[in-house]
């Protein structure tokens, strides 16, 4: 895994991340947009050489290179396939 970096919601992600999952991260925080997330970071890292972006609540985007596809798993779910 390789370390990557954190940024507040609201500010520009890093350039690094593909188009597909800074859209995904502009939807996540258009639906929290009425919560106080002041104080809420982003924590981009990378697994396999693929980006996988949490929010400080729990939600987690990742990345699908070969769909070029980003799939949000919200805080309060769960996820057997992984």
């Amino acid at each position: 895994m390789q370390l990557g970096t954190r940024w507040g919601v609201g500010a520009e992600a890093p350039s690094q991340l593909p188009p597909t999952v800074i859209a995904a991260i502009r939807g996540v925080e258009t639906d929290i947009s009425d919560i106080d997330t002041s104080a809420w970071r982003w924590t981009l890292t990378w697994l396999e050489g693929r980006p996988v972006v949490e929010l400080d609540d729990g939600t987690v985007i990742r990345y699908d290179s070969v769909t070029d596809s980003a799939r949000v798993i919200g805080a309060d779910a769960t996820d057997d396939a992984e």
